[in-house]
């Protein structure tokens, strides 16, 4: 038996309605947790940080990140950052086989 795909986003955005019309086209279910409706908290963060580095997490090209007058630099920093405004958080992040994943879904299904 399949283990349901956890994915954590921002409804609206353009990437993941792309995850989410893969996801559906494979067959493949999956929960989804709105940032919008249930922002992540600093603890749960620091759980995608044991399998996902900050430098890959915090999305520096996005326009939250691009438009602060002052960057977060030490971890901590942009924890509370990303806490603050999640749609700086890089997408679609997954959780999959106990394990949190930010790159192609097809990688991920693939598996080792």
């Amino acid at each position: 038996m399949q283990e349901t795909l956890s994915i954590y986003g921002i409804k609206n955005c353009n990437t993941m309605k792309k995850a989410f019309d893969f996801l559906e086209s494979k067959g493949v279910p999956f929960v989804f947790i709105d940032y919008k409706k249930i922002p992540p908290s600093k603890e749960f963060l620091k759980e995608v940080l044991k399998d996902v580095s900050i430098d890959i997490l915090l999305n520096k090209k996005g326009t939250t990140y691009k438009t602060l007058d002052s960057k977060p630099s030490t971890q901590e920093e942009i924890l509370e950052f990303l806490c603050q405004k999640p749609s700086a958080i890089k997408r679609p992040l997954v959780k999959y086989q106990g394990r949190f994943y930010i790159e192609s879904l097809e990688n991920i299904l693939q598996g080792p």
